[in-house]
């Protein structure tokens, strides 16, 4: 990134990971030390990445990748750490460190493939990334979640998305 360059006239509307609304939002439940880190960014990183989803083992051990519905969605609350030398940002809790993963809620993510609103979430079970697709449908390498698309988006552009069910 560097030196700053460009100055824009307004803010983002968000950064992922961000809560999308007031909405209720439900923390998922851990054991009696919490969840912790663990060792899969989605690409080899120490860590668990924020605004994906992710899945957490019977240790309280929380990852970017797993197999069946995901444990739910890390939100972002600064707790992301650089600890690559010269890095300016990253969104990679280190491994060990504590991680807060909600069930439900209303979050901003972005999304691999074009979204539509209605449209459910699927969550890739290697990198805790997103992809949308119709019910029922088959993505591969993505298991289908209870999340659904409610603003729509190009590829690779944040997306608000909600685990809420609607009307």
């Amino acid at each position: 990134m560097g030196f700053q360059q460009i100055v824009y006239d307004e803010p983002a509307a968000a950064v992922e990971g961000d809560f999308a609304s007031s909405n209720p939002r439900f923390v998922a439940l851990a054991g009696p030390e919490g969840f912790v880190s663990g060792g899969n960014a989605g690409g080899g990183t120490s860590g668990c990445v924020v605004g994906r989803f992710a899945w957490a083992n019977a240790a309280g051990v929380v990852t970017n990748g797993g197999t069946g519905a995901p444990t739910g969605f890390v939100h972002r609350e600064q707790q992301a750490v650089i600890t690559a030398w010269l890095n300016e940002s990253t969104m990679v809790i280190p491994a060990g460190l504590p991680v807060t993963v909600y069930s439900g809620g209303d979050f901003w993510a972005k999304t691999e493939t074009v979204a539509t609103v209605g449209q459910k979430v699927f969550a890739s079970n290697t990198t805790g990334a997103i992809k949308t697709g119709a019910a029922g449908a088959t993505v591969s390498g993505h298991t289908e979640t209870r999340w659904v698309v409610c603003t729509a988006g190009a590829a690779n552009s944040l997306i608000k998305i909600s685990s809420n069910t609607q009307g």
